[in-house]
């Protein structure tokens, strides 16, 4: 029996979508990642569609390599907006859907994030989210006068300070601190305003942040590693946690193993809601679902398609493509090579099945059927305690989002999964996880 549990939705809304070929498309404008209207109208038709939120994943780099020889000039994955610039234009072009972005905690400073981000939430009216990354590319640090990547440790060890410092930075102002008294003369309370003076191994931040609390109390916190620190970093800040979870039994152990750890730092496993991401290929039947995917995957360069193994899971270019898939060599993101691995020896795929496999949703698990079907794989995830949620990337924007918005969020309703209608206004009223108090104890939401 359902349990009715309410669902939250993303949007991935990156380049033209999700898929390699997507910028080939014949319904896709290939140059629609570098326009405006285009985000425009996914940010507007998602929130007709009554998403929680969109969002932008970032590099600060073009991270893809020429390997094998011919593929960086076949991918469309090579020019895009800068994601707080580009979410501050739909801040006041939208007027409901939460707008998330990636900043990388390596080549970023606490105050200009925290900065950044609280004003985003102000401009916004209470709708902003801060993905957190490390970054993981040698093509990113170049950028950033280093030659080499920080090392593993070192960057999530940094990470987990830089959050810290954002989160006390973001409590700088009580929520009444402005009194804005103009016959005493008295702009704010002195006894509201609170000085971090942080010093710890990586950061010295003395605060406090020039921008008033956020409208939300603090902006929601995202993350999406699966490693074991960034896993603890989520346990411990995170409101949202992007997963990429390609079974049932994968999904509901990250679930568990997740929401146990909350406990430990004081919260209760309503407070986090787990988004796997997925890539669906949606028809009024299965063939023309199958249809569309293989479309897709027809337009795939042998080239581009080898190039999305090399970016994932090292340089396999040794191994036979027709061979089995080989134990990862010098991944750039661990927890994402470990995943695809454990799908190739599922389904016992070869190399360029694995590559065709990605190159389709890069790397985010694919559903194909009716909204029927579609549904019910998502129905069951919720219920079986493996997703509270799910994070849509479309294969081609807008097409794909249009399909779900048509098809698969009606009959999503119609369950009673998910809402008809906002009865919040900020992202956090939107996803149901509660407003974090203040580290000084005052008050935390400002008056509306």
């Amino acid at each position: 029996m359902s349990t009715r549990k309410p669902i939250s939705l993303g949007l991935s809304m990156r380049y033209l979508g999700y898929h390699a070929a997507a910028w080939r498309h014949p319904a896709a404008d290939p140059g629609a990642a570098s326009d405006f209207s285009h985000f425009l109208h996914v940010a507007r038709t998602a929130e007709a569609a009554k998403f929680d939120m969109v969002f932008l994943a970032d590099g600060i780099g073009i991270r893809a390599k020429d390997d094998p020889p011919g593929s960086l000039c076949r991918s469309a994955q090579t020019a895009e907006l800068e994601p707080l610039t580009l979410l501050s234009a739909l801040a006041a072009t939208t007027t409901h859907i939460g707008l998330v972005a990636t900043a990388s905690t390596t080549y970023n400073e606490p105050f200009h994030i925290a900065r950044k981000y609280a004003s985003l939430d102000r401009i916004s009216g209470g709708r902003a989210g801060w993905n957190i990354v490390t970054s993981w590319s040698d093509a990113e640090a170049q950028n950033f006068n280093r030659d080499q990547h920080l090392d593993y440790g070192t960057r999530y060890e940094r990470a987990a300070e830089f959050v810290e410092v954002v989160k006390g930075l973001w409590d700088s102002w009580d929520a009444d601190a402005f009194r804005h008294d103009k016959e005493s003369g008295v702009f704010f309370d002195p006894a509201k305003l609170h000085v971090l003076s942080h010093q710890g191994k990586h950061f010295k931040v003395k605060g406090p942040l020039s921008v008033a609390r956020s409208p939300q109390g603090r902006p929601v916190l995202v993350q999406a590693g699966a490693s074991e620190a960034g896993m603890e970093i989520a346990a411990e800040s995170a409101e949202v946690v992007y997963a990429v979870p390609h079974d049932l039994e994968t999904g509901k152990s990250y679930y568990a193993d997740l929401k146990a750890r909350l406990a430990r730092h004081g919260r209760a496993p309503e407070g986090m809601k787990i988004m796997p991401g997925i890539t669906p290929f949606i028809g009024r039947t299965e063939a023309e679902a199958r249809e569309k995917y293989d479309l897709l995957n027809a337009l795939v360069a042998p080239e581009l398609g080898l190039s999305y193994l090399y970016g994932q899971m090292g340089d396999l270019s040794a191994y036979p493509l027709d061979g089995p898939v080989p134990e990862p060599n010098d991944p750039k993101v661990r927890s994402i090579a470990k995943n695809l691995l454990a799908l190739a020896r599922r389904d016992d795929l070869t190399i360029r099945q694995l590559y065709t496999t990605i190159a389709a949703g890069f790397g985010s698990r694919i559903l194909i059927g009716t909204p029927k079907q579609i549904v019910d794989e998502m129905e069951a995830w919720v219920e079986a305690e493996a997703a509270d949620g799910f994070n849509i990337c479309p294969a081609v924007l807008p097409l794909g989002l249009e399909e779900f918005a048509e098809m698969v969020t009606p009959e999503l309703q119609r369950r009673g999964l998910f809402r008809t209608d906002y009865s919040g206004r900020t992202l956090r009223e939107h996803l149901g996880v509660p407003v974090p108090a203040s580290r000084y104890g005052g008050p935390v939401v400002p008056p509306r």
